[in-house]
């Protein structure tokens, strides 16, 4: 994409110099339906889930004493064996 003298992005759609054709125009232009599509949102939302989860264990990690750690494990212990149909 061209960038005129400023920096800024040039594109190759002339503005009309008409009053009413303007503001038809930028009508237009600030209504168009520019939204993602359901991949591009699925894929961002998926790189700020990893950071998250790589920032909130951690920091939940310290903020926990070695009981609560353990009663955590014993409890995800007891979740895995019920969802294989074996009692703990």
């Amino acid at each position: 994409m061209k960038r005129d003298s400023k920096g800024k992005r040039r594109t190759n759609v002339k503005r009309p110099t008409d009053v009413n054709q303007l503001a038809h125009f930028l009508g237009q232009q600030s209504t168009d339906d520019k939204s993602p599509s359901k991949d591009e949102i699925s894929r961002v939302m998926s790189e700020l889930g990893k950071r998250g989860g790589k920032i909130g264990g951690k920091r939940r990690m310290v903020t926990l004493t070695q009981e609560q750690r353990s009663q955590i494990a014993y409890k995800a212990a007891q979740a895995r064996w019920a969802k294989k149909g074996k009692k703990a």
